[in-house]
Formats: C-alpha cells, sequence, structure tokens
C-alpha cells in the first residue's frame, strides 16, 4: 500500500480592510505613508459601466480615472496585480465608505518601521502627509511614537 505525500495548506491571501468616511483620501494617505501604489480599477470599472452591470452613481473620478465610490485599496509595488481589474494580488489595504465616525480606540493597528535612526524624519513626513502625533512612547521594551491617520485610525512608528 503506496501512501500519498501530506499537502502543505495553503497560505490564505487576506487584506486588512479599513472603515472610512472618504476612502480615496483614506487611500492616498496610506499609499504615501507605506510607499504603495493606489490600485486602478479604471479598466474594469469602463467595462461593467459599459455592461450596465455598474450604476454610474457607484463610481467617481480619482486622480483623473474612474473608481468605485465606495471603496479603494492600494497595494505594495512589487506585488502582483490582476491586469484586467487592477486589483492586487499580495499585500493591500482596502478603504471602504462607511456612515460612522471613528468612535473609540483600534483593536487592530498598523506599526511602521523605517529603519534604526529614522524614526524621527518619518514622523515628520508622516505629520505633512496629515497624520497627527497622538504620544510618544519610552518603555524598557522599546520607544515609539503613536500618531493618527487623517481619520483618526491610530498606528505606531517604531
Amino acid at each position: 500500500m503506496s501512501e500519498t505525500p501530506a499537502t502543505e495548506p495553503t497560505p490564505v491571501h487576506w487584506k486588512l480592510v479599513v472603515d472610512s468616511l472618504d476612502p480615496h483620501t483614506q487611500a492616498d494617505f496610506w499609499a504615501a505613508a507605506l510607499h504603495y501604489t493606489v490600485e486602478d480599477n479604471s479598466a474594469l470599472i469602463e467595462r461593467l459601466l459599459g455592461l450596465g452591470a455598474l450604476p454610474g452613481a457607484a463610481t467617481l473620478e480619482h486622480h483623473g480615472r474612474p473608481a468605485f465610490r465606495d471603496l479603494i485599496a492600494v497595494r505594495h509595488p512589487a506585488d502582483p496585480f490582476d491586469a484586467e481589474s487592477g486589483t492586487g494580488l499580495g499585500r493591500r489595504l482596502l478603504f471602504q465608505r462607511v456612515p460612522e465616525h471613528k468612535t473609540v480606540k483600534n483593536r487592530l493597528h498598523l506599526d511602521l518601521h523605517p529603519g534604526a535612526g529614522r524614526r524621527e524624519g518619518e514622523v515628520e513626513r508622516l505629520t505633512a502627509l496629515g497624520a497627527s502625533v497622538l504620544r510618544e512612547v519610552k518603555e524598557p521594551s522599546g520607544a515609539w511614537v503613536v500618531m493618527a491617520d487623517p481619520e483618526g485610525n491610530e498606528f505606531c512608528v517604531h
């Protein structure tokens, strides 16, 4: 009787979804903050509009091209993406429109690691992009700056 080799489980593809009042402004901020690329879904949108499968009210113009009104993603520029839809196939953040403001502390946040000796400059760069400093932390385990993005979502710069 022959044994079938055990197969390794395939890693699960994921994206981090962030609720936001203005997903396009948030996408622009985080693309600049992370040096990511705002996804271009315009070819897919134009195809769906042409087929009548997407109402025009579900779109808007963003950076001179059609975009979904209520969601937009940013992706790592080196990761693969689907050329027909513009959708990233690797590391990405998706911003989706919600009607309510953020009201409580995040249960999940990003930690940014710009590299040794670069925290202060990175905090200045992120502040210029629209982030705000909430507090500086110095503990025996390390030091970091807690910041908020333009909609108040906390993140840390180590």
